[in-house]
């Protein structure tokens, strides 16, 4: 199997529930905190929208030579009162030298402008909290939400442009949430 037969079977493995399906609501963002927003966010906050999460740690290669380079073009192409583009920086290792002074840092030089949240540490684990809760394998890792709140991608590693272009517009085609 090539690698993108490979990529594609992950996803299709990894996309959560078809949208006719009753799921639970995903679980919280827990967060410490959130750069690039006046306040703190809730994926509730945008229930309407499509959301779209890229979890990243600023010491991954795949992250910052690949998925966070095609998150800020995404945060340009976007329209944010339909699709809401947002950060998870989730640290499995290196905590010393990964902490959210850093990340301030980091999301200057790379022009980070898109919120990012700082997910949680848990002190019983060095695998923080919205990472277990959401059984992420890594990252860079891509969730995707529906206009309903529910979890409809959960991927590990990068996917290439046209994929990801094509989830969002199938989750942006779908019927608007009923409020």
């Amino acid at each position: 199997m090539n690698p993108s037969e490979q990529q594609t079977q992950q996803t299709q493995a990894s996309q959560a529930h078809d949208a006719n399906e009753a799921t639970p609501p995903p679980p919280a963002f827990q967060v410490s905190e959130w750069l690039n927003a006046p306040e703190s966010i809730t994926l509730d906050s945008f229930r309407g929208r499509v959301v779209v999460v890229y979890t990243f740690q600023m010491l991954c290669p795949g992250c910052v030579s690949n998925s966070l380079p095609q998150a800020l073009r995404l945060h340009e192409m976007l329209d944010a009162n339909d699709t809401m583009l947002l950060g998870l920086h989730t640290v499995f290792e290196h905590h010393a030298v990964m902490g959210a002074q850093a990340l301030h840092v980091f999301a200057h030089e790379y022009q980070l402008r898109f919120p990012i949240g700082i997910d949680a540490a848990d002190p019983q684990a060095p695998v923080p909290l919205t990472m277990q809760a959401y059984g992420l394998r890594g990252t860079p890792s891509l969730l995707m939400f529906d206009r309903q709140g529910r979890l409809r991608v959960n991927h590990f590693g990068h996917l290439d442009d046209l994929r990801v272009g094509a989830l969002i517009g199938r989750l942006q085609a779908e019927a608007p949430a009923d409020d």
